[in-house]
């Protein structure tokens, strides 16, 4: 089977379709004229990882008409080590953005963290006192479409102003227009905006009222817990079962891959 051939199984709800397909693949094309044929088109390897992240299943609970999970794990492995997954998803953010009429760079952004609960195989993890959640973090810097930016994953117990003053340093490298940032009352304080204005980005702090009640759309805040909500859609996401933080960050990456795709094809 070729990696443009369509497969020659009943489809899955997540499979890519053809024009999809035609986005990937340049980034994960099978090399010709290798020592051993393919067995399994690139193709094929994609929509087994996209089944992973959707459907939640272990890794060696694949289906049996998908490739083999040991060699599908291969590829996630591989592709998470050397920059793929965050090449694909970098390079459809900016095609998503000049789709919707944005520039391909983002001048503003949101920042925001949700904690999640981890299993006992997590290598890293803590307390988050506040959300009394025993996991990790997922704090995530999304553009005004709710398209991420930057992720960073800590244990549930460090706190947000923290990362952020780290992450503001490292989004104005990766964004040099990036000129205003939101956030919430958790990030308040004068080391945050210090970080910020010393990097060119403004600050601004968005809190809920002590009069408000019940649920309320906050400013510019809503689209980050937007994209929390895209990202628990998948079932993998729903909790952290990965061991490591860097396959948490991949899992996103592959979550937000799925969604981009969709809107381009």
């Amino acid at each position: 089977m070729s990696d443009a051939c369509v497969p020659e199984r009943k489809p899955y709800p997540n499979d890519l379709c053809d024009a999809q397909w035609a986005l990937l693949e340049p980034f994960v094309r099978a090399q010709e004229g290798g020592p051993q044929p393919v067995l399994h088109s690139r193709r094929e390897v994609v929509n087994a990882i996209l089944y992973i992240t959707h459907t939640g299943a272990q890794w060696r609970h694949m289906p049996h008409d998908l490739p083999d999970w040991q060699l599908v794990y291969h590829y996630f492995r591989k592709w998470k080590k050397d920059g793929t997954l965050e090449k694909i998803h970098d390079t459809l953010r900016g095609q998503v953005r000049k789709a919707a009429g944005q520039e391909e760079q983002p001048t503003a952004a949101i920042l925001d963290s949700q904690s999640v609960k981890t299993t006992e195989e997590a290598e890293t993890r803590g307390y988050d006192a506040g959300k009394k959640v025993k996991g990790r973090k997922r704090h995530l810097l999304v553009d005004t479409l709710g398209l991420i930016l930057l992720v960073w994953m800590t244990t549930a117990d460090v706190q947000d102003r923290d990362v952020a003053q780290a992450l503001l340093p490292w989004a104005a490298q990766e964004y040099p227009e990036l000129v205003k940032a939101w956030m919430d009352g958790g990030y308040q304080g004068e080391p945050v905006r210090k970080a910020g204005a010393d990097n060119g980005i403004e600050v601004e702090i968005i809190k809920r009222s002590d009069q408000d009640k019940g649920f309320v759309l906050l400013p510019k805040r809503w689209i980050a817990e937007r994209t929390f909500g895209w990202l628990n859609r998948e079932r993998r996401l729903s909790k952290d079962y990965e061991r490591k933080e860097d396959s948490s960050e991949a899992f996103i990456h592959v979550s937000m891959i799925r969604l981009m795709l969709r809107r381009l094809a």
